[in-house]
């Protein structure tokens, strides 16, 4: 299947090395160098995956304004923020705002491209049937680790993949404590701190509510961490 990557970037060097390098893996890039004709060209003809830049032009949030409006139409579109910004305000706005994934630069095309096609080969299992049968339940919640998605009370929970990775921590240590540091090994992610994970939290909570006001089973650890504890 080939895949239709969105790329925005308003350095035309970068931009162009970046289309070469996805193209190289087979997929079909469109590109945009800023927010105005990004989002004309996306609701023209919607991506599979949206790689942003975040200072876009004059608009130093051009990036996290493209996000904002994209997931609005499209939730469950995998967004990849590739940005100098790693201040981590900038890391927990983009998160916060639903992005699967937020890269520094200057980055590893290879790398790059690598990172893209593992993204989209998790939308495609997701899609397969095969991967329905392999789900864990514990109460009312039910974990599938191979697809990544989660459902509160057969309600699916739209998690980004950080998210459910905490999510499947603590569950895999339900009724235990869990530490930060265990917690951040578990984004396997870099520039990772206790702020950082406390906004996953919030944000995971947010949407469990959205399905059960009277949900309560992620417990702070004043200092420590987290837990899950079981309905």
């Amino acid at each position: 299947m080939s895949y239709i990557i969105t790329i925005v970037e308003d350095d035309p060097d970068q931009r162009r090395n970046y289309c070469e390098a996805i193209r190289a893996k087979g997929f079909t890039v469109n590109s945009y160098s800023d927010r105005q004709s990004a989002l004309a060209g996306i609701v023209e003809n919607p991506p599979d995956l949206v790689i942003l830049d975040i200072i876009l032009g004059s608009e130093v949030d051009g990036g996290f304004q493209i996000c904002r409006e994209l997931l609005s139409l499209y939730p469950r579109l995998p967004v990849l923020f590739l940005t100098e910004r790693i201040d981590e305000i900038d890391k927990i706005s983009g998160l916060r705002l639903g992005a699967w994934d937020y890269q520094p630069k200057p980055i590893s095309l290879n790398f790059l491209a690598e990172r893209v096609a593992s993204l989209l080969r998790l939308v495609e299992f997701r899609a397969s049937s095969e991967a329905a049968d392999n789900s864990k339940k514990l109460g009312s919640l039910t974990l599938n680790e191979d697809t990544m998605q989660a459902e509160w009370r057969e309600q699916r929970v739209d998690l980004t993949l950080t998210e459910f990775r905490l999510l499947a921590r603590l569950a895999r240590s339900a009724n235990q404590s869990v530490s930060y540091e265990s917690l951040m090994q578990a984004t396997i992610q870099q520039y990772v701190t206790n702020n950082t994970i406390n906004t996953h939290m919030r944000n995971m909570r947010r949407k469990f509510r959205r399905l059960d006001n009277a949900f309560g089973c992620i417990r702070n650890e004043y200092g420590f961490g987290y837990r899950w504890v079981s309905d």
